[in-house]
């Protein structure tokens, strides 16, 4: 068996982080290796624990999900990015500008992060 695909979680929000992780709760394929509170968090983590997929929320203290993103592209320029926020309609219009965004996905449409993740990992 394949070993299972690990994604670090990005939210200053505690509710968001437990609920993304309920969400990949007993996937055969994808697993949180572990969650960071705010962008700086999300930055150091990374540098540990080499996740195979980051979700980063936009609005965090310290340093934003776009700041984070800027910084996690220079150290592992191949994990790829999603990012999580509630501001999708807006950032999408620059995505392709945003260095280490592989998608934006709406927190309004958090049931398909999943999915999301899936077919960043697992087509690939």
């Amino acid at each position: 068996m394949k070993s299972r695909r690990r994604i670090l979680v990005a939210d200053d929000s505690p509710g968001i982080r437990k609920m993304l992780c309920e969400l990949f709760k007993g996937h055969q394929s994808l697993e949180i290796c572990d969650e960071a509170v705010d962008g700086l968090e999300a930055v150091e983590k990374a540098k540990k624990h080499r996740p195979d997929l980051i979700i980063l929320d936009l609005s965090m203290p310290r340093m934003n999900g776009l700041q984070a993103a800027r910084e996690i592209c220079k150290i592992l320029p191949t994990v790829p990015i999603i990012l999580f926020t509630m501001y999708a309609r807006e950032i999408k219009q620059t995505e392709a500008t945003v260095p280490g965004i592989t998608r934006v996905v709406s927190k309004n449409e958090a049931d398909t992060i999943v999915s999301h993740a899936e077919d960043i990992l697992l087509v690939a």
